[in-house]
This record gives C-alpha cells, structure tokens and sequence, in this order.
C-alpha cells in the first residue's frame, strides 16, 4: 500500500483513527475574508488547496433555490457558496465525520445562517432534497470509481436545468472525466482552467 493511498483513506475514512491536531487558515475567497477551523485527517488542513479556490472562484450560482456541497471537507466551498447569497441555502455532506464537525464549526464561525451539514457517504444524506447547483472538489484519492459515482449519482438530486460543477486535477482527469459527464449529463463546458485544474460544467436538461 503506497503512503499515498493511507493518506487518502484518512481523510475519507468514516471515522479518522489518528488524533485531530487543530489549525486555523485565514484566507480571502471571492475578495471576502473567511477563517477555518481545520484539522489532521481531513483534506488540505493547512491552506485552501489550488483546485477548491479555483472551484470557488468560479462557481455559478442560481440566483434563489438549493445548492450542495458534496464531499465539503472542512466546508470551504459551501460557505463561501451561503456566504455569497443569502437567498440560497446550502446543504454540505461528508462522510467523514471529522470534517463534518469541522464544517459544522465553521458555518458558525464565518456566520452563515443558510447552511447545513449532513453526515453520510456522497448523496445518502440528501436523497429527501433537490437541489438547482452542485458542486464538488472530489476525493480523487479515493478512487476514480468514487470520482465517477459522484458524477453519475448526482442526477437524482437535481432539478431540472441544474447544474453539476466539479474541479479535477487536469492531469489525472482531463481526459476521462468529460466523457463521464457527457454520458450522464449530455453536455459538458470547461468553466475555468489554472495552475494544473479545471473546473467542468454540465447542465441537467
């Protein structure tokens, strides 16, 4: 088993073996300054990584309705996502349990009031809601087959002319991954291109 692959299962493990060594990261997000509370065994402890900044910078929102984060880790993108719209609510899944009460501190911290977290493997915890935008910095350490999964699954909590946005390393899955939204999602755009990510679109018709 690579190092690779045991740091992958930490993060996206149910219930993180290892003890949580806490941390803050104090950044600005779509020109908003934000605080984190973060910690070992959750994704990117130290910094928003490359590929969530480009996600957020990027990310189209719907003026009014439902919008998830699936896989939020610590809760970067759904709470800049609430932050940037009151009129939304924003509900944010982990299966980590770690990072969902990471998230859950967070939404406190930043004070946003249109969030929720849910605990709970992809879109189990969701499958009651419909949302009009979803958006994901997937797990792809976990396994492309769980990078597919969150793509192929997402149709089912999505309303019609949602739109399903997700960042990728585009070394990794540049080349697989739109072929993925086609099938599922008949379409798909690159929204935003940086730093060695890109952020694909498709829309749900």
């Amino acid at each position: 088993m690579t190092g690779r692959k045991r740091s992958a299962e930490h993060y996206f493990a149910a219930l993180p073996k290892s003890k949580a060594k806490l941390g803050i990261v104090r950044t600005r997000l779509r020109g908003e300054p934000f605080e984190f509370l973060t910690a070992s065994s959750v994704f990117s402890k130290k910094r928003v990584d490359l590929g969530t900044r480009l996600l957020i910078d990027a990310m189209v929102l719907p003026e009014t309705g439902a919008v998830l984060d699936v896989g939020c880790g610590y809760g970067a993108v759904g709470i800049v996502a609430a932050a940037s719209n009151s009129r939304l609510r924003v509900v944010m899944t982990d299966v980590n349990m770690r990072a969902v009460r990471l998230a859950r501190q967070n939404v406190e911290i930043n004070k946003v009031n249109n969030a929720e977290v849910r605990c709970g493997y992809l879109y189990e915890p969701v499958k009651d809601l419909t949302f009009n935008c979803v958006l994901s910095n997937p797990p792809v350490s976990a396994g492309m087959e769980t990078v597919k999964a969150i793509i192929t699954e997402a149709p089912k909590v999505m309303a019609r002319e949602a739109t399903f946005q997700m960042v990728i390393r585009s070394k990794i899955g540049a080349k697989t991954l739109p072929s993925v939204f086609n099938e599922t999602f008949g379409n798909c755009a690159v929204l935003a291109r940086e730093s060695g990510y890109r952020v694909l679109k498709a829309e749900k018709h």
